[in-house]
């Protein structure tokens, strides 16, 4: 197994305790956090460059956008991201989201190169990569999602991700892998006039686009997946109610332990390189540069089509109607820490 030295540790653990308030450091995130491997996209396109803007490693140590990323004045970290802004390339929905960053400042390594990606063990050439897997911790509490969908039918309704592993999305995807999917993604999601709701992750078959069995399989933790319109009732978790996440990809596979104070310690184990099932790429990840995200990526797409995605959410583009009107989501970290994966038979 690779042995990872000083230079290629994925960061210091970030902020556990908060000793100061946010008025103290003009509510900058990165005085509190350790964001030293991190950019961030945002939900505004302030050079009008029809992009959401994102922001460096570099420019994050001394950035913050007062509705959208910003310490509140306990010190947490408060994410955001409207039904309706300007969106990535590649989908519909709004985020305020953190992308790890391998390299930190050295942006002579491309932001898909291997040297700012890890990879699993097994991977070919896996000893080009920043590291061999990774563990990503964070404490958190959604504090709204998105009130106003269109079609409420589609999966994606009422929910936000707010942690994940993303793949690279290669120019060729001939080895079978560079499809730019994603191994896991960390949902909540509450219905309108439910008291609780629920916390799941969905895999995404490593499978082409076009491809029918690319669907996502969703493993339910706290209350319900994905799928069930009931309120989970007690078994789920309330708006502001705290929880935890750690994902760890530890050699080949991912461990993945959430917490939370009334209901204890949920772990679930997943490969990165076999199939999850006879439909999925039979290797999974294997052959995938991979990076981990944080924050608030809002599902409420204002797309319309139904679907799991498209859930023709309402939203007007102006951000003081938009909070106004519920449609919006929002999260609150009161930890996020990156570090090298360890030994779950040994922690």
């Amino acid at each position: 197994m690779k042995t990872l030295n000083a230079k290629s540790l994925l960061c210091a653990a970030a902020l556990i305790a908060l000793p100061v308030s946010a008025s103290a450091n003009d509510g900058i995130p990165a005085s509190t956090f350790d964001l030293s491997h991190w950019k961030i996209t945002v939900p505004v396109d302030k050079d009008k460059n029809g992009k959401p803007d994102e922001i460096t490693v570099a420019k994050i140590q001394k950035y913050q956008h007062p509705d959208f990323f910003y310490l509140n004045a306990d010190g947490e970290l408060v994410f955001a991201a409207p039904n309706k802004a300007t969106t990535t390339a590649n989908s519909s929905n709004t985020r305020s989201e953190l992308r790890q960053m391998l390299r930190g400042k050295n942006t002579r390594i491309g932001t898909h190169d291997p040297g700012n990606n890890f990879a699993v063990e097994a991977r070919k050439g896996s000893d080009k990569f920043a590291a061999i897997g990774g563990k990503l911790e964070a404490t958190l509490r959604v504090d709204h999602v998105a009130l106003n969908a269109g079609e409420p039918s589609a999966k994606a309704a009422y929910s936000v991700v707010v942690g994940q592993i993303h793949a690279v999305k290669y120019k060729s995807t001939k080895s079978g892998f560079g499809f730019g999917n994603e191994p896991i993604k960390i949902y909540f999601k509450k219905f309108p006039g439910h008291e609780y709701g629920s916390v799941f992750w969905n895999y995404e078959r490593n499978l082409g686009k076009d491809d029918p069995y690319r669907n996502d399989l969703s493993v339910p933790v706290f209350g319900n997946n994905w799928s069930s319109t009931e309120d989970p009732g007690e078994a789920g978790i309330k708006l502001g109610e705290d929880f935890s996440y750690t994902i760890n990809v530890h050699r080949n596979t991912m461990y993945l332990t959430f917490t939370n104070e009334r209901h204890g310690t949920v772990s679930q184990v997943r490969s990165l390189v076999r199939g999850a099932d006879e439909k999925d790429n039979p290797y999974a990840y294997g052959g995938d540069s991979l990076y981990f995200k944080a924050g608030v990526y809002n599902q409420c797409s204002t797309k319309s089509g139904g679907g799991n995605w498209y859930a023709a959410c309402a939203g007007t583009g102006d951000w003081e109607v938009d909070k106004a009107n519920g449609d919006y989501a929002q999260a609150t970290f009161t930890r996020i820490a990156l570090s090298q994966s360890t030994d779950p038979v040994n922690d």
